[in-house]
């Protein structure tokens, strides 16, 4: 299976050598271009096509949300992983909005980062680990009360999809809600993909803010 394209983009050179001493790691991924800025992020990702994009939100002539936005219209199938400083929601959430499908904080470890980008290169939404507390509680803060939710949508999951739902909410990947239930991975991801579809939800930020309506998070 040949590798996926990746662009690296960070206006710190030491930061993304680390990068990509990291993936070399992993045959399944080979570094295709990488940049320093917003401006030559766009002339290489013209230039090089990537399948996914590595991209920090700090740059020095633009926000990289803005940078994701631009990549995505330009390359709809493009995997973006945000990569930043700050584990604050509101990044997170404004990342996910222009269509990145995961958001990883500097800080995090090696296995972290590969498992990301493993995620967003296969179209599935990923989010660091040491984010889901923070963004569950500011999420709950937010929302409205659970009785002014609508129900009609969850009523049209089955059994087995509330169950998935309420394990990807706890924060379980898709391999530890597959062994919680006694299913095959890809069991699970079917039903993951279903219960997202009928839900009209398009990444795990929004699928906890749901819950949160709902009363199934505390």
């Amino acid at each position: 299976m040949p590798s996926k394209r990746l662009l690296i983009v960070d206006d710190h050179p030491l930061f993304r050598e680390g990068l990509k001493a990291i993936l070399r790691r992993d045959p399944s991924f080979a570094v295709a271009g990488e940049a320093g800025s917003y401006a030559e992020a766009l002339r290489t990702a013209k230039a090089c096509r990537p399948d996914v994009a590595l991209l920090d939100i700090s740059l020095p002539d633009r926000s990289g949300i803005q940078l994701a936005r631009e990549l995505r219209q330009m390359l709809p199938g493009l995997g973006i992983l945000m990569v930043s400083m700050h584990a604050k929601v509101d990044y997170v959430a404004e990342a996910l909005k222009v269509g990145a499908l995961g958001y990883l904080t500097k800080d995090a470890a090696t296995d972290n980062l590969l498992s990301g980008l493993r995620a967003v290169a296969a179209g599935q939404p990923w989010l660091d680990p040491t984010l889901s507390v923070e963004i569950s509680r500011s999420l709950l803060a937010r929302t409205p009360r659970a009785d002014e939710a609508s129900h009609s949508a969850y009523d049209s999951l089955t059994p087995r999809e509330r169950e998935v739902m309420r394990l990807v909410v706890e924060g379980l990947s898709n391999k530890e809600v597959a062994g919680a239930l006694e299913i095959s991975v890809k069991t699970a991801e079917h039903h993951r993909g279903s219960l997202m579809r009928k839900l009209g939800m398009q990444n795990s930020v929004e699928l906890v803010r749901y819950a949160t309506k709902l009363g199934l998070i505390d």
